[in-house]
């Protein structure tokens, strides 16, 4: 199974993803960031984008990499990964769907507000230009088919530690008191 937490970033996707890990056992991070990075490595260069989501190897190698993880683990991945364009998110399930694997898709939702005041104060990253740009595409998207598209979790008030919990649930697993 696979347990996808999207959302914009500032969400809380990457500590929900920690603490949901201590809850589900047999569970492993998979940070699909870093298959955008590694084409980002290519030398020469792929085509100038402002995302690497626009390359198109980027959809189908985080599908062939779950994929061959989960064949060689087993478990449950959790993919904190942001994906706002409706065709991506559509190309990546169905292709997990083809191979057979359970996709429980959650989105991280944050009301504006928070989201921008959590982005400003970040103690760990201070406050980001390059989250901000992504706030409006995520309102976008959440208005259009993401929300449509998962089970919504509304993380503007609730610490990170019960969103997990919320989420272990969701998908049967006990997060226990």
């Amino acid at each position: 199974m696979i347990i996808w937490l999207n959302g914009t970033h500032g969400a809380g996707k990457t500590t929900t993803s920690r603490l949901l890990q201590e809850i589900v056992p047999e569970s492993r991070i998979f940070d699909a960031e870093k298959v955008g990075e590694t084409l980002m490595d290519v030398s020469p260069g792929l085509p100038p984008t402002d995302n690497f989501q626009h390359w198109a190897p980027w959809r189908p190698l985080v599908v062939e990499t779950a994929r061959q993880l989960l064949n060689y683990v087993g478990g449950t991945l959790i993919i904190p990964m942001t994906v706002l364009t409706e065709q991506y998110w559509q190309e990546i399930s169905a292709g997990l769907e083809q191979h057979g694997i359970d996709v429980q898709h959650f989105i991280l939702h944050v009301e504006e507000d928070a989201l921008r005041q959590r982005i400003d104060n970040d103690p760990e990253m201070g406050p980001s230009t390059f989250r901000h740009q992504h706030v409006s595409p995520y309102f976008q998207a959440a208005e259009g088919w993401l929300h449509t598209q998962g089970t919504v979790i509304d993380a503007t008030v609730e610490p990170p530690e019960k969103v997990a919990k919320r989420i272990a649930e969701y998908a049967g697993y006990s997060a226990g008191e």
